[in-house]
């Protein structure tokens, strides 16, 4: 058996399955791991925290950490269209563990999420966050959000909002940088191998994961190939 734990829960389904908001929304959250030590981290804790702990219990796994790829309320909780979404808040209540985020990002969680200054570990990108004895790296890739960031461990991409099977994260919100984000894609993610597996923040596609040489042979993002051309199909 691998010594990595790797789990990809998609809320609506296999979390949260009551919630018209996350099945609608169709969030991906991750369970990351060290099956040696038992130690865990889960990515985006969203809708249905209770479960992505009993999902791990059930696996004989414990909480150690969390992972945020960026601040968006469908990702780690808060109130967004009407709707209150639970999420890092609510984990923290249940479990008391360090929340790992890109330091672009760190104030955009608070505000959204009500967690303390205290309760965050800022990086930068580039940096490791150990799960066990198992390293994950942390890609700063902003333009989603400002502090958007991606988490490649073990030729697994989490790649949240920044980039998707089909399509890359809306640069239309409030903090997107188009210009930003066509170097997170073009730049930062084009030293992930193609062997590599792309694992999205969303099931926008037929199929919920795909190496990194699929994605970069179909994905349109790919094909825009200058920064003039991104940002007339993209704006900004």
């Amino acid at each position: 058996m691998d010594r990595l734990y790797f789990r990809q829960v998609l809320a609506g389904r296999d979390t949260a399955r009551t919630d018209m908001v996350a099945r609608q929304m169709v969030n991906f959250q991750y369970l990351i791991g060290d099956r040696e030590t038992g130690d865990a981290v889960v990515v985006d804790p969203a809708y249905d925290v209770a479960g992505l702990l009993e999902l791990l219990a059930a696996d004989d796994m414990r909480l150690s950490g969390v992972l945020v790829t960026h601040y968006h309320p469908d990702h780690i909780g808060g109130s967004f269209f009407g709707h209150t979404v639970a999420g890092l808040a609510d984990l923290l209540d249940l479990a008391s563990v360090p929340v790992h985020v890109q330091d672009a990002e760190g104030d955009g969680v608070i505000k959204v999420t009500g967690v303390s200054e205290g309760d965050l570990v800022r990086h930068d990108g580039g940096d490791t966050v150990m799960v066990g004895e198992i390293p994950i790296t942390l890609l700063h890739t902003p333009g989603h959000t400002p502090g958007s960031q991606c988490f490649l461990c073990e030729g697994h991409l989490v790649a949240g909002d920044t980039l998707f099977l089909e399509g890359c994260g809306r640069v239309d919100l409030p903090g997107s940088d188009a210009e930003a984000l066509y170097h997170s894609i073009h730049q930062t993610l084009a030293k992930v191998p193609d062997s590599a597996v792309l694992y999205p923040g969303h099931l926008y596609s037929a199929d919920p994961s795909a190496p990194m040489s699929e994605v970069r042979e179909s994905n349109f993002v790919y094909r825009l190939r200058s920064l003039d051309q991104w940002k007339m199909f993209m704006g900004g």
